[in-house]
């Protein structure tokens, strides 16, 4: 389904364009040469020669100048709707059909001319099937008005002209009739079983793929190891949405059963800072899908790669804001288990600016696999991994979230992770065991000592000596002096310069799992291998 103002994917719009150009294009030529072939007989050949060849010409060479105008300046130059590129197909064979029945009806004491006229017609109607997508039914359409002109010569001929024809008017019609009905057919089954007609059932079958109950995917925003991420929008609201989609075959069955239960716990979290989920649901082939609001900002890890240590104020303006998500989470019983900078999501809502949005909420711990249980399976992105995230998995809790927090102010202060290794276990060893340098030693932006410390108090290894809540620390937040450093002022002033390269998805996996290293990936680590 499809809103009033949903238009067709722009995918369809630029193939059927440049498959439309490449007709038009050797059209053009061919009949361009053939023109000049035939002026060059009449010339060398003068018996070959029509009597009305004057008559002719000049409607023929209008006709040429027509279709030379429609591809090198219409169709080559100009970005035309799919409308106006189906307009455009029926009038350039429409145009050379005229052309042929106007010769085939000026031409006719050279009986020959009338034959040859349908030769190059049908040849021009196979071709056109051959290389235009489109559907058996819109073939025959075409067809049929590129060769009325031809029917309408024949009729001519047989009641003004019978004396050009070896055939009374009667055999003479039923016979390009007959012929011209011949063609339409073999046409309209040519593009059944060409290239043509099935590039345009499989581009139809990929269009009917991205309907996903009432929501029309539109663009894809991201992919990595869980699935991938899609701009929809709804078949009756206008607001545009973000799907991530989990295939099953990728996770397994049970995960995604999981998954499904977690989406139904997490959309009833209201709060402002967390993403708001919207519906979820099964494909007709198994994939999971949930549907988020879309969120048209940058995540935490693309501002610090692109802007560099953030101004502590920005920082404590930040993390209050995620503490303030994580505090309702927390009180329904739930961990996030995955807060890192690529969860985390600036951007503006009703006017306001840096609002802070928490993604993927408990979508990234797997159940046992293989065997191997929760103690020797670490479910998380290394970088931000609490000690008992990876010693004790079962004992994951809110002060395990309150842990990445610490590491996400780390990151942000700094521009670099609390802990580098060359491999995932290495940087997950350095949590269990390595004491943090403090970030003011690692930066020459100034940070204030009442933050640092309680930046590393989030950054304890034992979870009762970090705060005791995300209230608790979202209120030790909002009491650092620093906190109205950044004011709303400053705020509009940086989204006022700031340049979206493209829209933001609401997801960790924007960038592709690839590209990432490892340690800044949600991952899965065997610590058997440490």
């Amino acid at each position: 389904m499809a809103s009033a103002g949903y238009t067709k994917p722009e995918g369809t719009r630029e193939f059927l364009q440049e498959r439309l150009t490449f007709f038009a294009k050797w059209v053009f030529l061919i009949w361009g040469t053939l023109v000049g072939a035939l002026l060059l007989m009449y010339t060398v050949f003068p018996s070959t020669s029509p009597r009305r060849l004057w008559t002719l010409y000049p409607f023929t060479l209008s006709a040429l100048a027509v279709l030379g105008v429609l591809w090198f300046w219409v169709l080559r130059r100009m970005q035309l709707s799919v409308s106006a590129l189906r307009a455009i197909d029926v009038a350039y064979v429409a145009l050379i059909g005229s052309d042929f029945g106007l010769t085939a009806f000026l031409a006719s004491d050279k009986g020959a001319n009338m034959y040859s006229a349908f030769v190059w017609c049908v040849f021009l109607l196979f071709a056109r099937a051959l290389i235009v997508p489109g559907s058996p039914r819109r073939t025959a359409l075409v067809s049929s008005v590129a060769l009325a002109p031809l029917v309408a010569a024949a009729v001519a001929v047989g009641l003004l002209r019978p004396e050009d024809s070896s055939l009374p008017m009667s055999a003479l019609v039923t016979g390009v009739v007959l012929f011209s009905a011949t063609a339409v057919v073999l046409a309209t089954l040519a593009t059944g079983s060409s290239g043509s007609g099935v590039i345009f059932r499989l581009r139809k079958q990929v269009r009917e793929a991205q309907q996903l109950g009432q929501y029309t995917l539109e663009e894809k925003i991201g992919e990595g190891g869980m699935g991938a991420v899609y701009r929809a929008r709804h078949a009756l609201l206008r607001r545009p949405t973000a799907i991530k989609l989990l295939p099953p075959n990728r996770l397994g069955e049970d995960s995604v059963r999981r998954f499904e239960r977690e989406v139904q716990l997490t959309s009833e979290l209201t709060h402002p800072n967390t993403v708001e989920i919207y519906d979820y649901g099964r494909s007709p082939d198994g994939v999971f899908y949930y549907v988020m609001e879309y969120l048209d900002g940058i995540d935490l890890e693309k501002l610090v790669k692109a802007y560099g240590a953030q101004p502590a104020g920005r920082v404590v303006h930040i993390l209050a804001q995620v503490c303030s998500a994580l505090g309702e989470a927390h009180r329904r019983d739930m961990v996030h288990r995955d807060i890192k900078p690529g969860n985390i999501i600036l951007c503006t809502r009703g006017d306001v600016p840096d609002v802070a949005k928490v993604v993927d909420f408990g979508l990234v711990r797997e159940l046992e696999q293989g065997g191997q249980s929760a103690h020797e399976i670490v479910s998380g992105t290394p970088a931000y991994l609490a000690p008992e995230a990876i010693t004790d998995p079962d004992q994951i809790g809110p002060a395990s979230d309150l842990y990445a927090v610490g590491a996400v102010g780390y990151y942000l202060l700094t521009g670099e992770r609390v802990f580098d290794g060359k491999t995932a276990v290495d940087v997950c060893t350095q949590h269990v065991t390595a004491t943090p340098v403090p970030p003011s030693e690692r930066t020459d932006q100034e940070i204030p000592e009442a933050l640092e410390t309680l930046i590393l108090a989030c950054l304890e290894k034992s979870p009762g000596q970090r705060p005791s809540s995300a209230d608790e620390l979202a209120e030790l937040l909002g009491t650092l002096d620093c906190a109205a450093a950044w004011t709303v002022a400053d705020s509009k002033a940086w989204w006022q310069s700031y340049q979206r390269p493209s829209p933001a998805a609401t997801d960790a996996d924007t960038v592709s799992a690839e590209v990432l290293p490892a340690a800044e990936r949600t991952m899965t680590v065997d610590i058997r291998a440490r």
